[in-house]
């Protein structure tokens, strides 16, 4: 691939005379109206032309003249279009300039008597674009036939990008003097959106946009040549990045994959994406607002493409955006640092488990991403930290403005923006009863989970993080089911040392008291990358090189690992599974390397742990009809429903498309878990289910009818789940189902048995 060099002339240092000119008009404290009218005459000015007219879209989705220099002024607010109608309209729809020299032969052109633009043959109109959205037109028009140069195109596109984000911010900031005759720019009305709840939980907050757009008082570069050197900085960063993304092991990758990742990286070397950020940096913009920019056009554009690739494409380019700002600002954000409203509902597009960890958990009442998935590593740290999370709301980011009133809803995965008074009103009880139910399962916490016919289940949490670990004694868990040792690893921009390692593990176990820890081994790979080592890329990562493979492939960082675990468990019980075991024959290799960090403590003279437990993690099919044998190898066994249901229905877990077409009560579904519990239990080997069903409360009483007696879940989940278990008899539901777990069965899912079980034995699920 050609990679095109960074250009090394000097631009001319002051902006050009357009953008001082936008800089004079953005100068004093007028009115949006007069503020309209002076870009309009300083527009006309710069640029020589005889015409500059705004155009904004109302509500109604016209197009309205709001602002001109050249044209009748008595036109203002009554010449108005819609979309696709005349050349304005045009631009409008298509989100693109229209440069003319004889507007008037144009097929599309739209004669207005009431403007007095009879005279005018050149016709230069572009996109004023914010978020993706266009907010309206900007137009030039002169008297003698001409095309417009590259050079004024690109002008009037920077100062259509500098209009759009001031006069949001006069209207969002400047009161009555902020508000245009019957035009609305900035989304004010109520909107509500119907996403996927990922976390449960009900909150009222601030909206706070996760990367909001550059503000309008850092819009215009001061210094171009310095600007223009930034932003090569800035390339250079970026590329270094993505030339790291494809070093080390590209050379041994498939042909399909490795060009899937080149064209990640062709991005990022693209000649034109680069062009149009320089030129837009040369036009006077600073570089973020130039990244802006040129993001904004993508989006406009690629948003109206029915090709479904040409539209997956953007999300390439937004993350490149993305990168080349953080790039450019240098910034280095450590976990909890970011500030927030003491009541912040985070808005992005998608959200990383490190990301996430940047705001303070005190402040942070909710999550919506556009994107986002139930078992993504941000939804699992929100049901850890009892944090809502709604995903899927697509197109919400173009109708949500940091400041925003916003009531989320994680039950149902609703969320009110601007909310009037009713639905507020509605939310305040709804959130009341929850508050309510939540005391009533406070009252539960000290008493055990026994239900009606003696059975006890131990209800343990899903942990990861150090912030897990007070959760255990305010939900009154049994243990920590479940710590996934990899969320260390991937919110720090560096490999954990032994010693850092070794100090989260204890405080675990000193966190649990008497209560058990189960430690599961690094499960990395797939959607799990660290910061500081190169990814695989792969053609189907769920069923790749992860977990215990390269685990097993790489037993370097296994036994730094397990050496650390043993060093923590010192005069404790040590409790570890090793994650997506496949096959017997892994399970024996994967024990042996933990009995050797075990035999060099004891040569060592290091102090071991009491009692140590060393099991498996049963998420594949192969696995479960091989359950009795890998019994004789383990100690316990930890059922991992997530992954096992995904490759049992042969459904990605992180797909959005399919993700939901399965059910885990299921019979085919519930007669493997049935088959593994009988199993275990034919070869007295403990076993549990880690996976996100347990925190159900309906798929946890189904769990316990089958013969489970531990489960662990989120902290969430706890309080409802004991609440239903001490209302359950565990024999009665099983010979309820019993019936319909077997080959003949023809229900698609038993789901509504369960669920009428329930209502006739008052178990509240």
């Amino acid at each position: 691939m050609t990679q095109d060099k960074l250009k090394s002339s000097k631009p001319e240092s002051h902006p050009p005379p357009l953008m001082r000119a936008i800089r004079e008009a953005m100068a004093g404290t007028e009115s949006v109206q007069e503020r309209l009218d002076g870009f309009a005459t300083a527009i006309q000015s710069a640029m020589s032309v005889r015409v500059a007219s705004i155009y904004l879209l109302r509500p109604g989705a016209e197009l309205e003249l709001s602002a001109t220099e050249g044209l009748k002024k008595s036109a203002v607010h009554k010449t108005r279009m819609k979309p696709g109608e005349g050349l304005v309209g045009h631009v409008a729809l298509t989100a693109r300039p229209l440069n003319l020299a004889d507007a008037p032969g144009h097929p599309l052109f739209s004669y207005r008597p009431e403007t007095g633009e009879d005279p005018f043959n050149s016709f230069l109109g572009v996109p004023i674009l914010r978020g993706g959205r266009t907010l309206g037109v900007l137009v030039v028009q002169s008297k003698q036939s001409r095309t417009f140069t590259e050079a004024e195109v690109e002008d009037l596109l920077t100062v259509a990008m500098v209009l759009a984000e001031i006069i949001i911010d006069d209207e969002r900031v400047g009161g009555k003097k902020g508000k245009l005759k019957g035009i609305t720019l900035a989304p004010v009305r109520p909107e509500t959106m119907e996403g996927k709840a990922f976390a449960p939980g009900l909150n009222r907050g601030t909206a706070h946009l996760h990367l909001p757009p550059v503000s309008p008082a850092n819009l215009l570069a001061e210094d171009v040549s310095e600007e223009q050197a930034r932003l090569e900085e800035g390339i250079a960063v970026l590329r270094a990045s993505v030339d790291a993304m494809v070093s080390g092991e590209a050379a041994s990758l498939s042909r399909a994959s490795k060009e899937i990742y080149e064209t990640y990286r062709m991005f990022a070397y693209d000649r034109k994406w680069v062009g149009r950020l320089r030129e837009a940096v040369s036009s006077g913009l600073t570089s973020e607002a130039a990244v802006e920019r040129v993001r904004n056009e993508h989006r406009a554009r690629l948003m109206k493409a029915r090709d479904p690739y040409l539209r997956a494409r953007l999300h390439d380019l937004e993350d490149l955006a993305n990168r080349l700002i953080r790039a450019l600002s240098g910034e280095k954000v450590g976990p909890g640092n970011r500030t927030i409203a003491d009541d912040a509902i985070i808005f992005a597009r998608e959200l990383g488990p490190a990301e996430l960890l940047d705001y303070d958990r005190k402040q942070l009442k909710g999550i919506v991403l556009e994107e986002g998935s139930a078992t993504s590593h941000a939804a699992i740290i929100c049901r850890a930290l009892g944090i809502p999370l709604v995903g899927r709301c697509e197109g919400i980011l173009d109708l949500i403005e940091t400041g925003d009133d916003v009531l989320l809803d994680g039950e149902t995965g609703t969320v009110h923006v601007r909310p009037v008074e009713s639905i507020i009103d509605g939310f305040k009880l709804r959130m009341t009863v929850k508050g309510e139910l939540t005391k009533a399962y406070d009252a539960l916490k000290d008493q055990p989970a026994i239900t009606r016919d003696g059975r006890k289940i131990s209800l343990q949490l899903n942990a990861g993080l150090l912030v897990d670990l007070p959760q255990l004694d305010q939900a009154g868990a049994d243990g920590i089911g479940l710590f996934r040792t990899e969320f260390q690893f991937m919110v720090s921009d560096f490999m954990p040392k032994l010693k850092e390692q070794t100090a989260l593990y204890q405080g675990a176990i000193q966190a649990a008291g008497e209560r058990p820890v189960t430690f599961r081994t690094l499960d990395l790979g797939g959607d799990k990358i660290l910061p500081y080592i190169d990814p695989v890329p792969e053609e189907n990562p769920a069923i790749g090189w992860r977990a215990i493979r390269i685990a097993l492939d790489r037993p370097g960082l296994m036994r730094y690992q397990l050496r650390a675990l043993v060093a923590a468990g010192a005069d404790a019980h040590l409790r570890v599974m090793f994650p997506m075991v496949t096959t017997v024959d892994e399970m024996i290799e994967a024990r042996a390397l933990f009995d050797r960090e075990v035999e060099r403590a004891v040569n060592l003279g290091l102090t071991l742990p009491k009692k140590i437990e060393v099991g498996v993690m049963l998420e594949t099919p192969s696995l479960a009809w091989q359950v009795s044998a890998v019994c004789d190898h383990a100690d316990f066994v930890s059922v991992g429903a997530n992954d096992l249901m995904q490759f049992f229905f042969a459904a990605d877990r992180d797909n959005a498309r399919v993700s939901d077409r399965y059910d885990p009560l299921h019979p085919a579904a519930l007669s493997v878990l049935k088959f593994i519990a009988h199993q275990c239990d034919r070869n007295n080997t403990p076993v549990s289910v880690c996976g996100e069903i347990a925190g159900r409360p309906l798929e946890a009483i189904t769990l316990a009818a089958l013969g489970y007696r531990t489960l662990s879940m989120p902290v969430t989940g706890i309080g409802p789940v004991k609440a239903a278990l001490l209302k359950l008899d565990a024999a009665d539901l099983s010979a309820t189902l019993e019936p319909h777990i077997n080959v003949e069965s023809r229900l698609s899912s038993l789901r509504e048995i369960v669920q009428d079980y329930c209502t006739r034995n008052a178990i509240p699920v």
